[in-house]
């Protein structure tokens, strides 16, 4: 059975920092470009940040970009999201994702777009 699990979320005060992590199995991780993608409460999901399968190449969004960090440990098979200066927009369900399309190629947003996609975590930033 294939599964992400993600965890790490919380409440967390503007300017915080927080790590979320994303727990595969049931599929060769190492082979898999890996994805996260958030959704506020009342809109559309958004692509976040994104890993190559080596983890050699990463790509953010520009609203996250210079203050999240993507990373992932093939050996141990998760993915993680560093996320600082976090701010009250930054309030989200986190999801991650797997597929085997290159991550370079495209923004993906929706469930149906990704391979597998996790039960999401969720992350408050506020005072």
């Amino acid at each position: 059975e294939v599964q992400l699990v993600e965890s790490g979320g919380g409440l967390v005060q503007p300017g915080g920092s927080r790590r979320l992590s994303c727990a595969a199995s049931g599929f060769t991780f190492g082979t898999y470009d890996m994805s996260w993608v958030r959704q506020a409460p009342g809109k559309g999901p958004e692509w976040v940040s994104a890993i190559n399968w080596s983890g050699g190449s990463t790509y953010y969004a520009d609203s996250v970009k210079g203050r999240f960090t993507i990373s992932r440990g093939n050996a141990k098979n998760t993915v993680y999201l560093q996320m600082n200066s976090l701010e009250p927009e930054d309030t989200a369900v986190y999801y991650c994702a797997a597929d085997r399309t290159p991550a370079r190629l495209r923004i993906a947003v929706t469930r149906r777009e990704y391979d597998y996609w996790g039960q999401g975590t969720q992350v408050t930033v506020s005072s």
